[in-house]
C-alpha cells in the first residue's frame, strides 16, 4: 500500500499546477479519520511549491492532506492573508518593485527589531501585484522554479479551495498581539471568514492555533470552533513576556498547566522536541509523557513540523554521506521518524511533505 502510495505522490509531484481533484472528495469534519493521526499540510506542500500559494496548498490536497494551514497576517485594508510573516521580503518579488522602495522600514514585532516590507502597509490590490518566491532556495533549489508563478491568496480564497476540495483548514494567527496594538485585529476578521463559508460549529473542519494565550481564551468566548494552543520547544508566549508574566511554555506543560490549557482550548500543537527530546549529539532520547498528560486533560495532541531533509531531522534518523554538498537536503528516514512518531499516540502530525506523512499512516493505520 505504501508503495502504491508513492507512486500516486510522484505522479502528483510531475505535473505543475494541480488542475483537477482525482476522485470525489469525503466531506471533512474535525476528527474524519478517528484513530488515525490526521495530516496536515503545513503551510501547504511547501517541501515541493513555495509556501502559501495556491500551487502550495492544492498539491497538499492531492498529496492527502486531511487540513491546508494558511499563517494569517493582515493587510492596510483588513484583508486576511496567508503568509507565514507579515514581512514579506523572504517570500515575495517586493525587492524588485521600485514603486514600493519607500516603504522598506524597520518595526519591532513581539520585541525583535525587524527591517523588511510588511503587509500591514500594503492594501490587497497593491499586494496582488507582487508574486510569491521560495523563502529557502539553499535547502529547496527546486521550488526555486515555481517562483514568480503565484500571487498571495486571501484567507477567504484558501478556505474556498478547501471547501470545494474536501479538506479542512488550520489557520494560525501569526502576532496577534502586534496586529492588535496597531488597529488590525486578526481574530474578528478570521471568524467572518468561516462564517460566511459556512463554518462555525464544533464539528466543522477547522482548528484555529495561536503561540499567544490571551487571543484563543478570547475566541473560545466567540466560537465554537476547535483552538489549538501552540507550544514552543522554548520560551514564551508573547503576550505573557510582554505583561511580564513569569510562566512560560514549560508551565503549560506540566499536568496543571494542561488542564488549564483544556479550560479554553480543544489541544495542543507542539513542536516534535516536547514529545521526543534530542540529546546534546541531535540524536532522539526516550519520549516524554506530554502525550498521556495531555490526553488525560482531555486534550488532542498535533505536532510540527515533520520535514524530509536530513538537516531537519534527529540526527539518528539522517540517512547518506555527510561528506557531499547535497546531504543536508537529501530525504532522510523521515518514514521512519513518522512511524515513531505515530506509534507514540499522535492525534496529528503537521508536515511539510503531506504525501509523505500520508503514505505511512495509510501502511500503519489501513
Amino acid at each position: 500500500m505504501i508503495r502504491k502510495i508513492l507512486s500516486v505522490t510522484l505522479a502528483v509531484l510531475a505535473t505543475g499546477t494541480v488542475a483537477v481533484v482525482l476522485q470525489q472528495p469525503e466531506p471533512a469534519t474535525a476528527d474524519r479519520r478517528g484513530s488515525a493521526p490526521i495530516v496536515v499540510g503545513h503551510r501547504g506542500a511547501s517541501a515541493h511549491r513555495p509556501e502559501h500559494t495556491l500551487l502550495s496548498y492544492e498539491t497538499a490536497i492531492a498529496l492527502g492532506a486531511d487540513y491546508i494551514e494558511p499563517d494569517l497576517v493582515s493587510t492596510k485594508d483588513r484583508v486576511l492573508v496567508a503568509r507565514h510573516e507579515n514581512e514579506i521580503s523572504g517570500t515575495t518579488d517586493v525587492e524588485n518593485h521600485p514603486e514600493f522602495a519607500a516603504r522598506r522600514t524597520t518595526k519591532t514585532i513581539d520585541g525583535l527589531a525587524i527591517t523588511g516590507w510588511f503587509t500591514e502597509d500594503f492594501t490587497l490590490a497593491e499586494l496582488r501585484t507582487l508574486r510569491a518566491e521560495e523563502r529557502i532556495p539553499d535547502l529547496r533549489p527546486d521550488n526555486t522554479a515555481f517562483n514568480g508563478l503565484a500571487q498571495i491568496p486571501t484567507f477567504d480564497e484558501v478556505v474556498k479551495l478547501a471547501r470545494r476540495s474536501g479538506v479542512g483548514v488550520y489557520p494560525e494567527t501569526k502576532h496577534p498581539s502586534y496586529f492588535d496594538s496597531i488597529g488590525l485585529s486578526l481574530e474578528e476578521p478570521l471568524l467572518e471568514v468561516l462564517r460566511k463559508n459556512g463554518w462555525s460549529g464544533r464539528n466543522d473542519p477547522v482548528f484555529i492555533q495561536s503561540f499567544e494565550s490571551g487571543n484563543l481564551r478570547e475566541l473560545s468566548k466567540k466560537t465554537r470552533l476547535p483552538l489549538m494552543q501552540l507550544i514552543n520547544a522554548t520560551g514564551a508566549p508573547y503576550d505573557w513576556a510582554a505583561a511580564g508574566d513569569p510562566r512560560t511554555y514549560d508551565t503549560m506543560v506540566t499536568r496543571e498547566g494542561l488542564r488549564d490549557v483544556a479550560s479554553y482550548a480543544y489541544g495542543v500543537g507542539v513542536d516534535t522536541k516536547r514529545i521526543v527530546p534530542l540529546g546534546p549529539d541531535g540524536r532522539t532520547v526516550a519520549p516524554t509523557t506530554l502525550i498521556q498528560d495531555a490526553h488525560r486533560a482531555g486534550l488532542k495532541v498535533h505536532t510540527w513540523t515533520i520535514r524530509n531533509e536530513n538537516s531537519q531531522l534527529p540526527v539518528d534518523f539522517r540517512l547518506g554521506n555527510t561528506a557531499n554538498p547535497a546531504f543536508p537536503r537529501a530525504t532522510g528516514n523521515v518514514m521512519g521518524w513518522l512511524e515513531k512518531l505515530y506509534g507514540l499516540g499522535l492525534d496529528g502530525v503537521f508536515a511539510d511533505d503531506p504525501g509523505m506523512a500520508n503514505a505511512v499512516r495509510e501502511h500503519m493505520f489501513q
